[in-house]
């Protein structure tokens, strides 16, 4: 698991694992239904990107994104019914 924290960190994982999965920048943007753009404005760590747009390149990557220390919707139902 990797721990990040800005939005370079996000940006250094991603290129670091498209290039481990031997993608090019086209091609994850084909994969992820988003620009050479937008690729290239994440992986250089712009912090005014899309999180959905993110999270489709980070799918199309084959991660998933665990966040930790907020309270999950199912907390929160069973706490209301209490």
């Amino acid at each position: 698991m990797t721990t990040i924290t800005s939005a370079q960190q996000l940006g250094q994982a991603i290129r670091s694992t498209r290039k481990h999965l031997r993608l090019t920048q086209p091609q994850l943007a084909l994969t992820a239904g988003v620009g050479v753009r937008f690729i290239v404005e994440l992986e250089a760590g712009k912090p005014t990107v899309r999180l959905d747009a993110v999270m489709r390149v980070i799918a199309s990557l084959g991660g998933v994104i665990h966040v930790e220390g907020l309270t999950s919707p199912e907390h929160e139902n069973t706490r209301d019914a209490a």
